[in-house]
C-alpha cells in the first residue's frame, strides 16, 4: 500500500512534546516554573514594562517640551516621475485626473509634482502643480510641454457659510 495523505506521519524525532511547566520537581520545571525567585518578572501577567517606561524616572516624552503641530490643510504635492508617465501613457495630455485614473496618484491628492527620474521619449502635455528642473527639461526635449496649473482646493478650507 502506498503513502496517502491520511497515512502521513512526521519522522521519528521530528516533533517534540510541549514543556509542561509547574508540574512537580520530577518534571525539571516544577517549584518556580523557570521564573527564578520572586520579583516583578515572576508575577502572573508580566509582559515587560510598557513602552516608554523608564523605571519611574521622568520619561523622555515628558521631559522634553512639545512643539509644533500638523497642519491638516497642508497641500503637499504627490511626486510622480517622468519614467512613470513613459510607462503608463501613450502620447497626449496628462493631468491630475488621468494620473488618478491610472492609479499613480491617490484620489485624495489635490496636487502633483513631476520629478525627473528616468527617461522620456513620448510627446506629452503635462499639467501639474509643480515640476523639477530636470523633469521640465526632459519633457520639453521629447517635444512635449510642461504647464503649471494651480492645485485643487479642497477639504474643510473650502467650506463657505452663507
Amino acid at each position: 500500500m502506498g503513502t496517502t495523505l491520511h497515512t502521513l506521519k512526521a519522522p521519528k524525532g521530528a516533533t517534540r512534546n510541549r514543556k509542561r511547566i509547574g508540574r512537580g520537581p520530577g518534571s525539571g520545571t516544577g517549584e518556580q516554573s523557570g521564573k527564578g525567585v520572586k520579583g516583578q518578572k515572576a508575577r502572573t501577567g508580566h509582559h515587560g514594562a510598557r513602552l516608554g517606561f523608564e523605571g519611574g524616572q521622568m520619561p523622555m516624552q515628558r521631559r522634553f517640551p512639545k512643539k509644533g503641530f500638523k497642519n491638516p490643510f497642508r497641500d503637499a504635492p504627490f511626486a510622480v516621475n517622468v519614467s512613470d508617465l513613459e510607462a503608463r501613457f501613450e502620447n497626449g495630455t496628462v493631468d491630475l485626473a488621468t494620473l488618478q485614473g491610472a492609479g499613480l496618484v491617490p484620489r485624495s491628492q489635490r496636487a502633483v509634482k513631476v520629478l525627473g527620474n528616468g527617461d522620456i521619449t513620448k510627446k506629452f502635455t503635462v499639467r501639474a502643480a509643480a515640476f523639477s528642473v530636470a523633469a521640465k527639461e526632459k519633457i520639453e526635449k521629447a517635444g512635449g510641454s510642461a504647464e503649471i496649473v494651480p492645485s485643487k482646493v479642497g477639504g474643510a478650507a473650502e467650506v463657505v457659510t452663507v
